[in-house]
């Protein structure tokens, strides 16, 4: 699988913006322009940022070490959706004490609790997704199946 400028373009924008879309529309605010903009820039940067650092430079000794196929991509990408999570959980705890200061419970306690939210799934999903799609994207661009080894 060659790289694609395509998919590194697209694919890390299909999630935040469908979300964006559809957390806007319910927050019921009397500017939805502005919710979806507030909603999209963090999950763009998120997104953005997780694929360059994390997910090409994986993929690349992913590829070094095996034959690259969908299957293997997307998992990758579940794995790399669910780590992004921690650091996130991070930044989220550090802010979390009193006033936004310093936190008053310990991280792990904080992290179980905070991962036992129902949405936390997006961040797998929103993983697994973005990888199908730059697998896509990277395959079809190209027009050939992956070169086997």
């Amino acid at each position: 699988m060659r790289f694609s400028w395509t998919g590194l373009i697209v694919a890390p924008l299909l999630v935040p913006l469908v979300l964006s879309v559809v957390m806007s529309g319910l927050m019921g605010s009397g500017s939805p322009g502005l919710g979806f903009l507030f909603l999209l820039i963090p999950g763009c940067v998120v997104s953005y940022g997780t694929m360059v650092f994390l997910f090409l430079p994986a993929l690349f000794l992913l590829s070094l070490w095996q034959e690259l196929t969908g299957i293997k991509v997307c998992l990758l990408g579940l794995v790399l959706g669910a780590a992004v999570l921690v650091p996130l959980t991070l930044l989220a705890w550090k802010g979390s004490g009193p006033d936004s200061g310093p936190p008053v419970e310990n991280f792990f306690v904080f992290f179980l609790r905070f991962t036992a939210d129902p949405t936390t799934a997006f961040f797998p999903l929103a993983g697994l997704v973005t990888a199908g799609l730059y697998w896509w994207l990277a395959t079809r661009r190209h027009g050939q199946a992956p070169i086997p080894k």
